[in-house]
């Protein structure tokens, strides 16, 4: 996927990454709800990859990257913000997404981009890895949007047969958050053009 210009004519982009590989997890139904509230003007597209990244090994992060890392640092080249939402298993972030996000350092693709996260956990729990969330996160130079770090409990029974988000209590805390995101992402687009 070629890298666009920000000032490019198209819709603000935002990526939204569950950091687990349950099938019908609640941070799917997270991302999957979230696509659905995106404000006119934002083109939400959903990474569902996390599987197929291989094991960080910096050995491999050179020019021949593999095919599951270049397609995904070209996704997140793309974006214009991301929003992220993760489990926390064994009081820190799963392996498999702490995989892509050692992936994305290297490749200085979520650098100054605008990104924030919504921690469904249904009672108060996962503070761990959203702590560790942003130690990583800054470490790679994202730009944390804090109007887009909500924790917003989601209990499993809130789920649809769909994957989605029904209670209208839950979607409109999601829609502040994809909506601060936005926000970020539209300034930044704006401030790239008028350089």
């Amino acid at each position: 996927m070629p890298e666009a210009s920000p000032s490019e004519d198209r819709s603000a982009t935002l990526v939204l990454i569950s950091g687990s590989l349950r099938a019908r997890s609640v941070n799917g139904a997270v991302v999957a709800t979230a696509a659905k509230l995106v404000p006119a003007g934002i083109c939400a597209v959903i990474y569902r990859q996390l599987g197929s990244l291989p094991h960080f090994n910096p050995d491999d992060d050179n020019d021949l990257l593999p095919e599951a890392v270049a397609e995904m640092r070209a996704q997140l080249r793309s974006a214009d913000a991301i929003l992220f939402s993760t489990p926390e298993y064994a009081g820190s972030l799963p392996g498999s997404f702490k995989n892509l996000l050692d992936w994305t350092v290297g490749g200085s693709c979520i650098y100054r981009l605008p990104v924030g996260w919504i921690n469904p956990s249904p009672h108060g729990g996962s503070h761990d890895a959203y702590a560790a969330l942003r130690i990583v996160l800054g470490r790679a130079g994202a730009d944390i949007v804090e109007a887009a770090c909500r924790d917003i409990p989601v209990p499993r029974d809130a789920v649809d047969e769909d994957g989605f988000i029904a209670s209208q209590e839950i979607q409109t805390g999601v829609s502040r958050v994809v909506t601060a995101l936005a926000e970020a992402a539209s300034a930044r687009r704006g401030a790239a053009a008028a350089k």
